[in-house]
């Protein structure tokens, strides 16, 4: 992989850039987005299945969370123009080249890769009003990420450093957030948090807990780090018969929580409180165990095997 230039203040901006050769960017953000930058046009769907990029433009600008980053991704992988992400949660969308293509009520259309990752501008002033459903579900998305980066086919030493760093992070810090939503220094340490996450993604890949998110979100149009706070502790279930002890590392970089008690910070419980049809449960749990993320555990979980772990949260 290689790594995209990482800066930690928007003052950073202009200079990530300049040093990529950017003169002309192409903004992808939500209309309550906006940034002292000069840009050649804007697209403000997002999600949106496909983005008309600007002709003249010779780079992408995403601003916003998992779904404006994939808006962008997407566009980057058919223009083949370098992307620069500013995050605005802390769903990790910004590391992987991988996206998917949600309609307007973010139900899955799709999916690909290719995009050309170049920067990442993260700042913690853009995150202080994130709502608290929002901060631990896209919070939990990233402690997925580390705890998977530690047990899939394509974990690795650098991605297991990575991994048990965020987790660290993460569980300390989220219970801090919640608390004090305002507090500067919990919120950036947070976000190191989740950035740690999402590189040890980058490094290793996806596992079975985000295959059953994805499978639920993409079927409903439901968020995806709320199905990802559900879905973490089961998938560890089943990743604890297949790799106990790197499970149990996972469980011992957690700062005295666990997984569950994180996902009630959001007020996650249970699946049937996203009015998920009980009956959908076996087709989901077939869609899930087909995904990659699923292929890429140690052993791929049987479609039965899946809709018992997703009965466990419903």
């Amino acid at each position: 992989m290689t790594r995209p230039i990482v800066r930690w203040s928007l003052t950073e901006l202009p200079a990530v850039l300049a040093a990529l050769g950017v003169e002309r960017p192409f903004l992808v953000a939500s209309p309550r987005w906006s940034l002292d930058v000069a840009t050649v046009g804007r697209s403000t769907e997002v999600p949106a299945p496909s983005v008309e990029v600007a002709p003249e433009a010779d780079g992408l600008l995403a601003v916003g969370g998992g779904s404006a980053i994939d808006t962008a991704k997407n566009a980057s992988a058919r223009t083949g123009l370098p992307l620069v992400s500013v995050p605005t949660t802390y769903s990790g969308a910004e590391w992987t080249p991988g996206y998917g293509i949600r309609s307007r009520d973010r139900r899955m259309l799709g999916g690909g890769g290719g995009a050309r990752l170049a920067g990442i501008v993260y700042d913690v002033e853009l995150t202080l009003d994130l709502p608290r459903e929002l901060t631990v579900g896209t919070a939990m998305n990233a402690l997925a990420h580390c705890a998977e980066a530690l047990y899939v086919k394509g974990r690795s030493d650098a991605g297991d450093r990575r991994a048990l760093e965020g987790a660290t992070l993460i569980s300390t810090w989220l219970p801090k957030v919640v608390r004090r939503p305002g507090d500067r220094g919990a919120r950036t340490m947070l976000l190191r948090g989740a950035a740690a996450g999402g590189e040890a993604l980058a490094l290793a890949g996806l596992g079975l807990a985000h295959a059953m998110a994805q499978a639920l979100g993409g079927a409903y149009g439901l968020p995806h780090g709320a199905m990802n706070a559900l879905c973490l502790a089961p998938g560890l279930r089943f990743a604890r018969g297949q790799a106990g002890g790197a499970v149990a590392r996972f469980d011992d970089a957690l700062a005295d929580v666990t997984v569950e008690d994180l996902a009630r910070l959001g007020g996650f419980r249970r699946l049937r409180d996203f009015n998920v049809p009980e009956a959908d449960l076996p087709q989901l749990a077939a869609a899930a165990a087909a995904r990659a993320g699923n292929a890429n555990m140690p052993r791929p979980a049987t479609a039965d095997e899946v809709e018992g772990l997703l009965r466990t949260i419903y």
